[in-house]
């Protein structure tokens, strides 16, 4: 097999975490600022217009989400593994890769977290843009004697979503990794001591991202948007994803909660944040699967010392990015040494 088809499957990969990423951002800006407005118009139900609209967006992304899932566990992630790269699943992994799992869990993770059990004293706590967090359900009680049968849990964000586990331990030739979700979930029982963890799902809300300053009524831009900034993290909420495997009541729980409706929600089948894996492709250290890097080409019209003489004789047109962004950076500088230049803009 060619390098270029050895590479292919990890660029499928970038590109499905690319296109992952654009679609929060479809829901952060493009959803959210349609309920935004009606938030702003109108204090009753959906329009019937926005409500049939936001329906179909929800249908075409539920189809296209759907799709993504399967390339991956069906093809790439396949393909990958044949090649040496392995995304290795709790069941796949071996006693050695357990048992250093259990000790990353208990020396890195296990200090961060801090389960949240759910009781008048204890409403439900505020979650995060696009934040990995766990529902659990629990039987039985704590060591306080309450019963609460619902738990929130939010990973630490200062962790890797994507962890390479040591060579040395693996029986595959090549680079293993596994999901910080898979290591909290292999250890999941261990956080609850005494308490039955009856079922639990990863969830991640979509809030509402879209920046709107008005630059003529503030006095002070950057303040405004250092505001901005900080409230977009807990704007309201616009979608919640699941895994496939969350209960009905669970993810009903959640919908109520964060005050989305049910067409805005997605079980998906796999990891809730593909993007996060653009991890693997960024710390591959394999040359064979990598493309070479484009070289992009210089102008041989604007070869000469001097450019505003080379523009003096010709036009040139520029190519983005076939060609490369060094001229226009030379054109700044020689006109900021040119006595002749009063202004650039």
């Amino acid at each position: 097999m060619t390098r270029g088809h050895l590479a292919r499957n990890l660029f499928r990969l970038a590109f499905l975490c690319i296109v992952a990423s654009n679609l929060d951002e479809f829901f952060e800006v493009r959803v959210a600022s349609l309920l935004a407005q009606h938030k702003i118009d109108r204090a009753d139900g959906l329009p019937d217009g926005l409500a049939a609209d936001l329906e179909r967006a929800s249908a075409e992304c539920r189809h296209l989400i759907a799709r993504q899932y399967s390339l991956f566990n069906t093809e790439i992630q396949p393909q990958l593994s044949e090649h040496g790269i392995h995304l290795l699943h709790r069941s796949e992994r071996n006693a050695a890769q357990r048992a250093w799992v259990k000790q990353y869990f208990d020396r890195e993770v296990r200090p961060l977290l801090t389960p949240i059990g759910l009781d008048p004293a204890h409403p439900f706590p505020r979650v995060i843009n696009k934040s990995l967090n766990f529902i659990v359900e629990l039987a039985g009680k704590d060591a306080f004697g309450r019963g609460s049968g619902i738990a929130i849990m939010k990973a630490p964000r200062v962790l890797p979503r994507v962890i390479r586990l040591p060579d040395e331990l693996s029986d595959k030739k090549g680079a293993s990794y596994c999901m910080l979700s898979s290591v909290i979930q292999a250890h999941m029982a261990d956080l609850f001591t005494g308490r039955e963890v009856v079922s639990y799902s990863q969830f991640r809300v979509t809030r509402n991202s879209d920046l709107w300053v008005d630059e003529e009524e503030v006095k002070n831009l950057r303040q405004a948007l250092q505001s901005e900034l900080h409230s977009r993290q807990y704007g309201f909420a616009v979608r919640l994803e699941v895994s496939r495997s969350c209960p009905q009541h669970l993810s009903d729980f959640l919908l109520n909660q964060f005050h989305i409706d049910r067409s805005r929600l997605f079980s998906v089948d796999g990891p809730v944040n593909l993007s996060r894996l653009l991890e693997i492709v960024n710390s591959n250290d394999r040359p064979d699967l990598v493309f070479p890097p484009y070289v992009a080409a210089y102008p041989n019209k604007l070869s000469g010392p001097d450019l505003f003489a080379s523009l003096r004789k010709h036009d040139a047109l520029l190519h983005h990015p076939f060609e490369s962004f060094q001229p226009v950076i030379n054109f700044i500088q020689c006109a900021a040494a040119d006595p002749n230049v009063v202004a650039i803009k």
